[in-house]
Protein backbone atom coordinates (compact mmCIF):
# COMPACT_ATOMS: atom_id res chain seq x y z
CA UNK A 1 0.00 0.00 0.00
CA UNK A 2 1.39 3.49 -0.83
CA UNK A 3 0.39 7.02 0.34
CA UNK A 4 -1.00 5.89 3.58
CA UNK A 5 -2.78 8.30 5.60
CA UNK A 6 -2.66 8.84 9.33
CA UNK A 7 -4.95 10.86 11.71
CA UNK A 8 -3.28 13.23 13.99
CA UNK A 9 -4.10 12.37 17.71
CA UNK A 10 -3.42 13.78 21.18
CA UNK A 11 -3.96 12.40 24.90
CA UNK A 12 -3.25 13.71 28.13
CA UNK A 13 -1.04 12.50 31.06
CA UNK A 14 -1.68 11.75 34.50
CA UNK A 15 0.58 15.37 35.21
CA UNK A 16 -1.14 17.20 32.62
CA UNK A 17 1.08 16.69 28.94
CA UNK A 18 -0.23 16.88 26.18
CA UNK A 19 1.39 13.69 24.09
CA UNK A 20 0.93 12.91 19.90
CA UNK A 21 0.47 9.89 18.01
CA UNK A 22 -0.23 8.93 14.42
CA UNK A 23 -3.04 6.87 14.06
CA UNK A 24 -3.40 4.82 10.80
CA UNK A 25 -6.55 3.59 9.93
CA UNK A 26 -6.65 -0.56 9.51
CA UNK A 27 -9.01 0.60 6.42
CA UNK A 28 -11.16 -3.17 6.27
CA UNK A 29 -8.37 -5.24 7.65
CA UNK A 30 -8.78 -7.40 10.96
CA UNK A 31 -5.39 -7.95 11.67
CA UNK A 32 -3.78 -7.78 15.34
CA UNK A 33 -3.60 -3.91 15.53
CA UNK A 34 0.27 -2.57 16.12
CA UNK A 35 1.19 -0.16 19.26
CA UNK A 36 4.79 0.91 17.97
CA UNK A 37 7.21 2.87 20.49
CA UNK A 38 10.36 4.30 19.42
CA UNK A 39 14.44 4.59 20.55
CA UNK A 40 15.50 6.92 23.16
CA UNK A 41 15.41 10.00 20.87
CA UNK A 42 12.90 9.11 18.34
CA UNK A 43 9.67 9.40 17.14
CA UNK A 44 6.28 8.07 15.50
CA UNK A 45 8.06 9.15 12.24
CA UNK A 46 10.48 5.71 12.39
CA UNK A 47 7.73 3.53 11.64
CA UNK A 48 6.59 5.22 8.47
CA UNK A 49 8.03 2.77 6.26
CA UNK A 50 6.37 -0.06 8.81
CA UNK A 51 2.95 1.58 7.97
CA UNK A 52 3.55 1.91 4.54
CA UNK A 53 3.61 -1.75 4.41
CA UNK A 54 0.99 -2.54 6.77
CA UNK A 55 -1.54 0.08 7.12
CA UNK A 56 -5.01 -1.32 5.68
CA UNK A 57 -4.32 -4.65 7.05
CA UNK A 58 -4.44 -3.82 10.35
CA UNK A 59 -4.77 -0.52 12.61
CA UNK A 60 -1.33 1.02 13.57
CA UNK A 61 -0.77 3.69 16.41
CA UNK A 62 2.35 5.65 16.91
CA UNK A 63 3.22 7.68 19.79
CA UNK A 64 5.91 10.31 20.49
CA UNK A 65 6.96 9.99 23.87
CA UNK A 66 7.03 13.08 26.56
CA UNK A 67 9.80 15.25 25.08
CA UNK A 68 10.12 14.37 21.45
CA UNK A 69 8.82 15.31 18.66
CA UNK A 70 5.13 16.71 18.42
CA UNK A 71 4.43 15.81 22.36
CA UNK A 72 4.92 18.26 24.60
CA UNK A 73 8.35 18.61 26.70
CA UNK A 74 8.38 18.57 29.84
CA UNK A 75 9.41 21.22 32.43
CA UNK A 76 10.85 18.14 35.14
CA UNK A 77 13.44 16.33 33.62
CA UNK A 78 12.97 14.06 36.51
CA UNK A 79 9.87 12.69 34.70
CA UNK A 80 12.03 11.28 31.75
CA UNK A 81 11.89 7.87 33.25
CA UNK A 82 10.55 4.46 32.31
CA UNK A 83 8.45 4.22 34.64
CA UNK A 84 6.74 7.49 33.83
CA UNK A 85 6.85 6.59 29.99
CA UNK A 86 4.78 3.12 30.62
CA UNK A 87 2.44 5.09 32.95
CA UNK A 88 1.77 7.00 29.66
CA UNK A 89 1.42 4.33 26.92
CA UNK A 90 -1.13 3.12 30.03
CA UNK A 91 -2.95 6.07 29.03
CA UNK A 92 -2.95 5.81 25.35
CA UNK A 93 -3.87 2.52 25.45
CA UNK A 94 -7.09 3.85 27.05
CA UNK A 95 -7.64 6.33 25.05
CA UNK A 96 -7.06 5.15 21.82
CA UNK A 97 -8.92 2.19 22.29
CA UNK A 98 -6.09 -0.56 21.78
CA UNK A 99 -6.73 -4.29 22.60
CA UNK A 100 -5.04 -7.12 22.07
CA UNK A 101 -2.15 -5.59 20.08
CA UNK A 102 1.10 -6.45 18.90
CA UNK A 103 4.01 -4.57 20.25
CA UNK A 104 7.25 -3.16 18.34
CA UNK A 105 9.68 -1.91 20.24
CA UNK A 106 13.34 -0.41 19.01
CA UNK A 107 15.79 -0.49 21.79
CA UNK A 108 13.90 1.79 24.89
CA UNK A 109 10.92 1.02 23.20
CA UNK A 110 11.88 -2.52 23.30
CA UNK A 111 12.20 -2.28 27.28
CA UNK A 112 9.18 -0.73 27.70
CA UNK A 113 7.23 -3.40 25.82
CA UNK A 114 8.88 -5.94 28.02
CA UNK A 115 7.52 -3.55 31.22
CA UNK A 116 3.90 -3.56 29.67
CA UNK A 117 4.16 -7.53 29.70
CA UNK A 118 4.33 -7.07 33.02
CA UNK A 119 2.18 -4.16 33.72
CA UNK A 120 -0.73 -4.78 30.88
CA UNK A 121 -0.16 -8.68 29.82
CA UNK A 122 -3.55 -9.80 29.06
CA UNK A 123 -3.89 -6.82 26.27
CA UNK A 124 -0.51 -8.03 24.04
CA UNK A 125 -1.08 -10.44 21.54
CA UNK A 126 2.51 -10.59 20.22
CA UNK A 127 5.92 -8.76 20.27
CA UNK A 128 8.60 -7.31 18.12
CA UNK A 129 11.81 -6.28 19.96
CA UNK A 130 14.19 -4.63 17.57
CA UNK A 131 17.66 -4.27 18.10
CA UNK A 132 17.19 -4.79 21.98
CA UNK A 133 17.32 -7.40 24.36
CA UNK A 134 17.95 -8.46 28.40
CA UNK A 135 21.65 -8.43 27.54
CA UNK A 136 22.97 -5.61 26.37
CA UNK A 137 26.53 -4.00 25.80
CA UNK A 138 26.63 -0.60 28.18
CA UNK A 139 29.60 1.35 26.16
CA UNK A 140 26.86 1.50 23.11
CA UNK A 141 24.55 2.85 25.59
CA UNK A 142 27.06 5.54 27.13
CA UNK A 143 27.53 6.78 23.93
CA UNK A 144 24.03 7.14 22.94
CA UNK A 145 23.11 9.02 25.85
CA UNK A 146 26.32 11.66 25.06
CA UNK A 147 25.00 12.30 21.62
CA UNK A 148 21.34 12.36 22.76
CA UNK A 149 22.38 15.05 25.61
CA UNK A 150 23.37 17.95 23.43
CA UNK A 151 22.06 19.96 20.65
CA UNK A 152 23.87 20.26 17.25
CA UNK A 153 22.11 22.07 15.19
CA UNK A 154 22.85 22.39 11.13
CA UNK A 155 21.71 25.26 9.01
CA UNK A 156 19.98 23.06 6.07
CA UNK A 157 18.48 19.70 5.44
CA UNK A 158 21.73 18.75 3.01
CA UNK A 159 23.88 19.01 6.19
CA UNK A 160 21.08 17.10 8.13
CA UNK A 161 21.48 14.42 5.90
CA UNK A 162 25.35 14.59 5.91
CA UNK A 163 25.24 14.80 10.00
CA UNK A 164 23.41 11.69 9.95
CA UNK A 165 25.63 9.73 7.16
CA UNK A 166 28.34 10.83 10.25
CA UNK A 167 26.53 9.74 12.58
CA UNK A 168 25.15 6.00 11.17
CA UNK A 169 28.50 4.93 9.17
CA UNK A 170 27.58 1.47 9.82
CA UNK A 171 24.58 1.25 8.11
CA UNK A 172 26.15 0.62 4.80
CA UNK A 173 22.62 -1.01 3.17
CA UNK A 174 20.31 2.22 3.44
CA UNK A 175 20.05 3.89 0.71
CA UNK A 176 19.88 7.64 0.10
CA UNK A 177 16.00 7.98 0.49
CA UNK A 178 16.74 6.05 4.07
CA UNK A 179 19.44 8.68 5.26
CA UNK A 180 17.03 11.44 3.77
CA UNK A 181 13.83 9.97 6.21
CA UNK A 182 16.17 9.27 8.88
CA UNK A 183 16.99 13.02 8.95
CA UNK A 184 13.57 14.25 8.42
CA UNK A 185 12.61 12.40 11.68
CA UNK A 186 15.81 13.79 13.72
CA UNK A 187 15.70 17.23 13.20
CA UNK A 188 13.12 20.24 13.34
CA UNK A 189 13.04 23.35 11.70
CA UNK A 190 13.37 25.90 14.68
CA UNK A 191 12.65 30.23 14.92
CA UNK A 192 16.10 30.91 14.76
CA UNK A 193 15.86 29.31 10.91
CA UNK A 194 18.39 26.69 11.98
CA UNK A 195 17.50 22.74 12.28
CA UNK A 196 17.55 20.95 15.51
CA UNK A 197 17.50 17.46 17.33
CA UNK A 198 13.86 16.65 17.62
CA UNK A 199 14.00 15.95 21.23
CA UNK A 200 14.17 17.45 24.61
CA UNK A 201 18.09 16.77 25.42
CA UNK A 202 16.99 16.92 29.14
CA UNK A 203 15.52 13.46 28.57
CA UNK A 204 18.96 12.31 29.39
CA UNK A 205 19.45 13.76 32.39
CA UNK A 206 17.68 11.13 35.00
CA UNK A 207 20.27 8.24 33.49
CA UNK A 208 23.15 10.87 34.01
CA UNK A 209 22.34 11.56 37.68
CA UNK A 210 21.07 7.96 38.46
CA UNK A 211 17.33 8.84 39.20
CA UNK A 212 16.09 6.03 36.66
CA UNK A 213 14.64 2.90 38.92
CA UNK A 214 16.97 0.21 38.73
CA UNK A 215 14.78 -3.34 37.10
CA UNK A 216 15.59 -6.91 36.05
CA UNK A 217 16.29 -7.00 32.82
CA UNK A 218 15.92 -10.98 32.38
CA UNK A 219 12.94 -10.62 34.79
CA UNK A 220 10.90 -8.16 32.53
CA UNK A 221 11.81 -10.30 28.98
CA UNK A 222 10.27 -13.43 30.97
CA UNK A 223 7.09 -11.10 31.59
CA UNK A 224 6.42 -11.71 27.83
CA UNK A 225 6.63 -15.71 28.30
CA UNK A 226 2.88 -15.92 27.18
CA UNK A 227 3.07 -14.09 24.10
CA UNK A 228 5.13 -14.94 20.71
CA UNK A 229 8.19 -12.97 20.11
CA UNK A 230 10.22 -12.09 17.64
CA UNK A 231 13.66 -10.67 18.34
CA UNK A 232 15.76 -8.42 15.55
CA UNK A 233 19.47 -7.35 15.94
CA UNK A 234 21.00 -4.98 13.63
CA UNK A 235 23.88 -7.01 12.13
CA UNK A 236 26.24 -4.26 12.13
CA UNK A 237 24.77 -2.97 16.21
CA UNK A 238 26.90 -2.62 19.03
CA UNK A 239 24.34 -2.24 21.45
CA UNK A 240 22.14 -5.79 20.37
CA UNK A 241 25.16 -7.88 19.84
CA UNK A 242 25.24 -11.56 18.29
CA UNK A 243 25.60 -12.93 22.07
CA UNK A 244 22.97 -11.06 23.33
CA UNK A 245 20.61 -12.53 20.56
CA UNK A 246 22.28 -15.51 20.99
CA UNK A 247 21.01 -15.18 25.21
CA UNK A 248 17.70 -14.30 24.47
CA UNK A 249 16.95 -17.26 21.49
CA UNK A 250 18.79 -19.79 24.30
CA UNK A 251 16.39 -18.13 27.04
CA UNK A 252 13.34 -18.94 24.83
CA UNK A 253 13.78 -21.54 22.00
CA UNK A 254 10.28 -20.44 21.09
CA UNK A 255 11.07 -17.37 19.69
CA UNK A 256 11.98 -16.11 16.56
CA UNK A 257 15.29 -14.80 15.37
CA UNK A 258 16.83 -12.46 12.51
CA UNK A 259 19.56 -10.43 11.95
CA UNK A 260 19.34 -7.96 9.38
CA UNK A 261 22.46 -7.27 7.20
CA UNK A 262 24.28 -3.51 6.70
CA UNK A 263 22.59 -1.73 9.19
CA UNK A 264 23.71 -1.11 12.86
CA UNK A 265 21.75 0.35 15.92
CA UNK A 266 18.57 0.04 14.57
CA UNK A 267 17.04 -1.25 11.88
CA UNK A 268 14.02 0.89 10.07
CA UNK A 269 12.40 -2.40 9.33
CA UNK A 270 12.04 -1.67 6.14
CA UNK A 271 14.88 -3.40 5.21
CA UNK A 272 14.19 -6.99 3.21
CA UNK A 273 15.16 -9.05 6.21
CA UNK A 274 12.99 -7.11 8.76
CA UNK A 275 10.66 -6.30 6.72
CA UNK A 276 10.08 -10.04 5.62
CA UNK A 277 10.38 -11.24 9.54
CA UNK A 278 7.96 -8.85 10.97
CA UNK A 279 5.19 -9.56 7.80
CA UNK A 280 5.63 -13.45 8.47
CA UNK A 281 5.69 -12.96 12.32
CA UNK A 282 2.27 -10.72 12.18
CA UNK A 283 0.85 -14.04 10.21
CA UNK A 284 0.87 -15.98 12.72
CA UNK A 285 -0.12 -13.71 15.50
CA UNK A 286 -3.17 -13.22 13.70
CA UNK A 287 -3.54 -17.09 13.08
CA UNK A 288 -3.71 -17.61 16.64
CA UNK A 289 -5.82 -14.74 17.25
CA UNK A 290 -8.34 -16.07 15.03
CA UNK A 291 -7.86 -19.74 16.51
CA UNK A 292 -8.76 -18.12 19.81
CA UNK A 293 -11.42 -16.05 18.78
CA UNK A 294 -12.87 -17.91 16.07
Amino acid sequence: MTGQTYAERHFLTQDGLSLYYRDYDSGTGDGAPLLCLAGLTRNSADFAALAEAHSGERRIVCPDYRGRGKSDRSSDWRSYTPETYVNDIRHLIVAAGLHNFVLVGTSLGGFLSMGLGAAVPSAIAGVVLNDVGPQIETPATAEIVDYAGTDRPVPDWPAAVAAVRERFPEFEAWDDATFEAAARANYREASDGRLHYDWDVDLVKPIRHGAEPRFDAWAMFRSLHHVPVLAIRGGNSDLLTEAGLNAMLDDRPDIAGVTVPGVGHAPRLHEPAASEAVAVFLESVDRQRHDRHG
